[in-house]
């Protein structure tokens, strides 16, 4: 019994918005705008979310970077190629697998008549290992070029386009702030844009070559510094504990003592995922909240419409009543004429966030946006809950109307 009344009143407000249809438009177009909005942005928000935890794993894994920061003081105190050495050894910190330096800078680069503003990076042979880069042509640095100090230099696939569109680049000559290198490699191209910018416009370099022939920097005691230490741990189980280790080692051989603060930074993939992971998140419901107020401007638009249905069915209610409808047979059609509206432009706003998903997917395919299946529920759900909070007012309303003032209403 109580399911047939349900399904009347629902029939009965799917003629109300028939018979109205550009009235019921404009209601539901507030619901359909906040329950499109919210779910794009809260899909938009995780497919970023996804899309930045997948660059920073396609960095390597089980990487900790460690950076120079300042002292008490304010002084910035640099890391050195001793650093690097003291990181090395194994008894000081035993769950390294390979202690990587890393400098960068950008200098002018030249190729056969073509020129443009390289971005170079002073690295070892561990790089390719460590960040799981491969290899598309030639080689990568070996021991031998970082210990003679050779001119040898490794270039990404942007790089070759700038450079070289249409010879083989192995083997060539290319000419870094003037001073010839000899091209032995070609990285093979990674997508999107890793931590750190486009990592196929960059050019490779041995560490020592770049410290020696392309920078002249030295700290006040002599040492060449270095941009960043890149180190492995050996397991994912063993980041955390290898951090300790770096931190303890560094504290020791910069004769920190345990009062003063650090002079470098220390972050592990877990630590700049999380950040990153806030930052987002905060992000998406900042958005959401916003998206939410159309929904709260739908809801009122509800509100507003019933409460004229009621004014123009007073003599209706009145004549229901007198046959018999109880109060709550009139608060239960009204109510579900109100959730229908609600439901019809939450209906409407979860076929637009669909489709709204799918352009976003065409237009940056690195991002893969997707309305979750949780996503279309809690829409419903919110569909719902509007439906009945907005509707609730003008449905105790109508309920509340005499059967006798309804009847002589004109």
């Amino acid at each position: 019994m109580m399911f047939g009344m349900i399904f009347e009143n629902i029939r009965v407000a799917i003629i109300g918005l028939r018979s109205n249809k550009l009235r019921s438009a404009l209601t539901t177009l507030g619901i359909t705008i906040g329950v499109s909005a919210v779910i794009v942005l809260v899909s938009l928000g995780q497919a970023v979310e996804n899309f930045v935890r997948g660059q920073f794993l396609g960095l390597g894994t089980n990487l900790i970077l460690i950076f120079p920061s300042e002292n008490d003081r304010g002084e910035r105190i640099p890391l050195t190629l001793s650093d690097v050495s003291d990181l090395r050894d194994v008894s000081r910190v035993p769950d390294a697998l390979a202690v990587m330096p890393q400098l960068n800078f950008s200098r002018p680069v030249s190729a056969g008549g073509n020129e443009a503003n390289g971005r170079i990076r002073g690295v070892t042979q561990d790089f390719p290992s460590m960040r799981n880069r491969e290899i598309l042509a030639g080689r990568f640095i070996e021991p031998s070029d970082v210990d003679g100090l050779a001119r040898v230099a490794v270039i990404g696939t942007t790089v070759v386009e700038r450079l070289f569109p249409d010879i083989y680049p192995v083997g060539q000559d290319i000419r870094i702030n003037n001073i010839p290198f000899r091209v032995i490699g070609v990285m093979a191209e990674v997508g999107g844009t890793a931590f750190g910018g486009d990592e196929n416009d960059l050019i490779f370099v041995p560490i020592t070559t770049m410290q020696t022939r392309l920078s002249g920097q030295r700290d006040l005691s002599g040492a060449r510094p270095l941009t960043s230490i890149l180190v492995q741990a050996r397991d994912e189980d063993s980041v955390d504990l290898a951090a300790m280790q770096i931190r303890q080692t560094l504290r020791e051989s910069r004769n920190i003592s345990f009062r003063d603060q650090d002079t470098f930074e220390i972050f592990t993939q877990t630590d700049l995922l999380a950040s990153l992971g806030q930052i987002t998140g905060l992000l998406t419901i900042f958005l959401a909240i916003i998206a939410g107020i159309s929904l709260l401007v739908g809801g009122i638009g509800i509100m507003n419409i019933m409460l004229i249905t009621v004014t123009e069915r007073t003599r209706e209610i009145g004549l229901r009543k007198a046959v018999g409808a109880q109060k709550r047979d009139i608060l239960l059609q009204f109510l579900t004429e109100a959730t229908t509206l609600s439901l019809v432009g939450g209906g409407a706003g979860i076929t637009i966030s669909a489709l709204g998903a799918l352009a976003i997917s065409s237009a940056l395919p690195d991002l893969a946006v997707t309305v979750q299946f949780s996503s279309v529920v809690i829409a419903t759900l919110i569909s719902l809950a509007v439906g009945v909070f907005f509707g609730i007012y003008p449905a105790n309303r109508a309920a509340a109307l005499d059967p006798i003032d309804a009847l002589r209403y004109e």
